[in-house]
């Protein structure tokens, strides 16, 4: 069993920077895409960003020269760094793990029944 917790969030101004963190415990994968979903209240869950097991990096429109993905493989830790924040970007945020193959943002959210997911870490930003 593959687990992950998040951590990192917060409160912050709009304009400013917030790196959220998750742990990634149990992971046997060889090729898998872990990523960043997120969900704001009345609104559908959307993909943010994800890195793959080659390391290559996938991010939604709104977020792309913004946000940054990335993972420390050897402290099993996945981070985005999200800078420039704006209030629309408030939202809990939630990582998962699919297993199987290299993808994507798109691949994790197609496939989201399928992943493993972490509890959440709240963020908001205010104007």
């Amino acid at each position: 069993q593959v687990q992950l917790v998040e951590s990192g969030g917060g409160s912050v101004q709009a304009g400013g920077s917030l790196r959220i963190s998750c742990a990634v415990s149990g992971n046997t994968y060889t090729k898998y895409v872990l990523g960043w979903m997120r969900q704001a209240p009345g609104k559908d869950r959307e993909g943010v960003a994800a890195i793959d097991s080659d390391g290559t990096p996938s991010y939604v429109d709104s977020v792309k020269n913004r946000f940054t993905i990335s993972k420390d493989n050897a402290k099993d830790i996945l981070y985005l760094q999200m800078n420039s924040l704006k209030p629309e970007d408030s939202a809990m945020y939630y990582c998962a793990i699919l297993g199987g193959a290299p993808g994507t943002i798109k691949t994790l959210v197609d496939f989201d029944e399928y992943a493993n997911w972490g509890q959440g870490t709240q963020v908001t930003v205010s104007s």
